[in-house]
């Protein structure tokens, strides 16, 4: 699946905030290495090492594009931030890490409970594992795409199984993170993020949602394709004088792992 850094960032300040929120919640006080798993263009990234000025910071994505991007914010000035291309399937730290973050990332590994295990075994005791996925998915602005692709002019089109992002609910979390032995806080936010220009939501989505969908259609198919979404996404989400209002329903969940001893 190919990504557009500068699509993703067209509304970064929008896709930042549940990050910042995520993190606020790491009470993790001088980590001496911290890992973003699912990086995108490094932007959020960077400001871990702000937050933690003595740790490594190490940032990994899937997508050569993300990555291309975001190492171009390593400099003389920033020694202590990197940039890893790797499948968060396959990735593993040559150590343990005391803080692992995963922002808007794991909703697009299919059965990734089942991952959790894993992760925590890359975290060092009484570190930390924080992620955060979207829980919107039964919104228009996701039905909507599903509506076009089940027509007549798209369902043979484009192929049954394009990858497709899905997320249990924060009880599911809970349970699986507190039998691994963890201290786990999780809650739910929906923002109601205002967004600028025309045709607003649709540019979110073509961020995120539609990429699977770009991946395999030419140009034109695009085009005509977005043509299908979009009276269907401005009936759903009206502009309004001061912009388009766009739910956006969001799982935050913080893990303590146990410590020496097994202690929390």
């Amino acid at each position: 699946m190919r990504w557009d850094p500068a699509e993703y960032l067209r509304f970064a300040d929008e896709r930042g905030r549940p990050f910042h929120d995520l993190v606020a919640r790491i009470d993790a006080e001088a980590p001496a290495t911290v890992v973003d798993l699912g990086c995108g263009p490094g932007n959020l990234t960077a400001t871990l090492a702000d937050r933690w000025p003595d740790a490594q910071v190490e940032g990994v994505d899937s997508s050569p594009e993300m990555i291309e991007r975001a190492r171009e914010l390593v400099t003389s000035a920033t020694p202590r931030l990197r940039f890893t291309l790797a499948d968060v399937r396959e990735w593993a730290p040559e150590a343990p890490v005391d803080v692992l973050v995963s922002n808007a990332t794991l909703q697009w590994v299919p059965r990734h409970v089942e991952l959790l295990p894993e992760l925590l075994g890359y975290v060092a005791p009484s570190g930390w594992l924080a992620f955060q996925v979207p829980g919107n998915f039964d919104q228009p602005s996701h039905t909507e795409i599903a509506a076009v692709r089940a027509t007549e002019r798209w369902r043979d089109a484009l192929p049954a199984d394009l990858p497709a992002p899905a997320v249990e609910e924060p009880i599911d979390y809970v349970r699986a993170l507190s039998e691994l032995g963890c201290v786990v806080a999780a809650w739910v936010t929906t923002y109601l993020q205002i967004l600028p220009g025309e045709d607003a939501v649709l540019h979110w989505l073509a961020g995120t949602a539609l990429r699977p969908v770009f991946s395999v259609l030419s140009e034109a198919d695009q085009e005509e394709f977005l043509a299908d979404v979009r009276p269907r996404l401005r009936s759903a989400y009206p502009q309004e004088p001061f912009g388009t209002v766009l739910p956006y329903r969001r799982i935050f969940v913080v893990a303590r792992t146990p410590g020496q001893g097994g202690q929390p």
